[in-house]
């Protein structure tokens, strides 16, 4: 399996989690509203996702798997 796509799965979740405390934090302490920043989150999951397919295309994926014969089928 590729590295770098399983690298961008493993920060996906921890990239998301510090993104959301920050948004909250700057609801909290700044006079900015969560209401009209959340699709920030958004359009961090849609960049993880591109990254993660980025990463399955220039490698070997999971559908590689050793039971996968050369037409795909097992």
């Amino acid at each position: 399996m590729n590295n770098t796509y399983l690298l961008v799965r493993a920060v996906r979740g921890p990239i998301l989690l510090i993104a959301l405390g920050s948004l909250m934090a700057l609801h909290r302490f700044q006079d900015i509203s969560f209401t009209k920043t959340w699709p920030v989150l958004l359009i961090l999951l849609g960049l993880m996702k591109l990254f993660e397919r980025m990463a399955l295309s220039s490698g070997t994926g999971p559908a590689d798997g050793p039971f996968m014969g050369s037409s795909g089928q097992m």
